[in-house]
């Protein structure tokens, strides 16, 4: 029998601190390294981008790259001794649902002006419209507006200089009022990233794939990112999640390490592949453990604690719809090619210069033969005829 993961003396503290030990715990597993190393090369050298998309399904762990992200590039900040003592190095936020259906650009801005911890943003007024008052003071309009916000936004990112801004539950942007098209959402996020020359990275479920090639010049302008699940069909995705299963066990605070990994299938069917439904659901059985202070956790305290088979039902089938849309068909390639007038075809005569030979040499001679017989049907070889002989019958 393995130590325990976490430190023994937790056994002797209250079923609170227990709980906020797993709550707090947190496993470097491969998809979740692989998205956030490709996510902080490409915040370093974007290459032209302004927008970043990260997408992937309900409860895989984007909240959690999201504060991985930041804790890593705060660090970096720290060790490279960054003189500018007004400088953030990275701000990081959750993107508010609309409570009238209609997504609120002046929520957006405040929200992103404390996180670059911009003093008095209720005042911030366009002067130039001020009058004055009975008794001649100069007065300002009562009510903030959008405009004078995100002017304030803008200046706040080129003084403080963040290395990115990172919105978690983007899809949030693609709520919005009839007659207003979801290209302008992405515009003025694009315009805002372009103008300040900071790199927004919008994190967010399927819901946002509509917003990545809106355009040709969105496209131009953005980087995609997958960040999915562990798939049953995939030997290595299922050994990661074995191991995944088996670190959270040995990480629960419990007096009887429980022996979860025996049950992966099972663990695996209600959370889909998700690392973070998975510890979500880890997390409510050992609460439930804690407080009846049972010795360790059952298969019988996973199934009675699962989301239901119709909420893992639709779960599951948003993540397979959201993951057809990354996969990449095999006639794309094909596809692209007629669109460009390059021809169907993807082999070394489609791609040959006009005027140049095919090469031959080096070939084997069924090939050289190959390439001499490719004419149209009806045409003679080309062989030199005999002329100026004439033979008397």
């Amino acid at each position: 029998m393995f130590p325990n993961a976490f430190p023994p003396e937790l056994l002797q503290r209250p079923a609170s601190e227990r709980l906020a030990y797993f709550r707090s715990y947190t496993i470097a597993h491969p998809q979740l390294k692989a998205v956030s190393d490709a996510l902080r090369r490409a915040i370093q050298e974007p290459a032209g981008a302004s927008l970043i998309f990260v997408v992937g399904p309900t409860g895989v762990g984007k909240t959690t790259l999201r504060l991985r992200i930041e804790q890593e590039l705060k660090q970096r900040f720290l060790a490279a001794g960054e003189p500018d003592p007004g400088r953030i190095p990275v701000i990081g936020f959750e993107a508010a649902a609309p409570d009238s259906g209609n997504f609120s650009w002046k929520d957006y801005y405040r929200r992103a002006l404390r996180e670059l911890e911009e003093p008095l943003i209720d005042y911030k007024r366009d002067y130039p419209g001020a009058s004055r008052g009975r008794e001649g003071e100069w007065t300002v309009a009562a009510r903030v507006c959008s405009p004078e916000l995100r002017h304030a936004l803008e200046q706040a990112l080129r003084h403080r200089r963040p290395a990115a801004v990172l919105i978690d539950e983007a899809q949030h942007f693609t709520k919005m009022a009839s007659g207003r098209r979801l290209s302008d959402q992405l515009d003025c996020l694009k315009s805002l990233a372009s103008l300040t020359r900071c790199v927004h990275v919008l994190i967010g479920t399927y819901e946002l794939l509509p917003c990545r090639n809106l355009s040709a010049q969105l496209s131009r302008r953005s980087i995609d990112m997958h960040f999915r699940r562990y798939r049953a069909d995939d030997p290595d995705d299922v050994i990661a999640f074995q191991s995944v299963v088996f670190t959270f066990q040995r990480h629960l605070p419990l007096a009887q390490e429980p022996e979860l990994w025996r049950d992966w299938e099972f663990c695996y069917a209600y959370s889909m592949g998700c690392v973070g439904i998975l510890k979500d659901w880890f997390t409510r059985a050992l609460a439930a453990v804690l407080e009846r202070g049972a010795p360790t956790l059952t298969r019988a305290d996973l199934e009675h604690y699962a989301w239901s088979f119709d909420q893992c039902q639709k779960m599951a089938q948003d993540a397979l719809d959201g993951e057809s849309t990354f996969m990449e068909k095999p006639e794309s390639a094909g596809r692209l090619r007629e669109l460009l007038g390059l021809g169907a075809m993807a082999g070394t005569e489609a791609a040959r210069p006009v005027g140049v030979a095919p090469r031959t040499e080096g070939l084997p001679d069924n090939d050289r033969r190959s390439k001499r017989r490719s004419r149209r049907v009806g045409s003679r070889s080309p062989t030199r005829d005999q002329v100026g002989i004439y033979r008397a019958g």
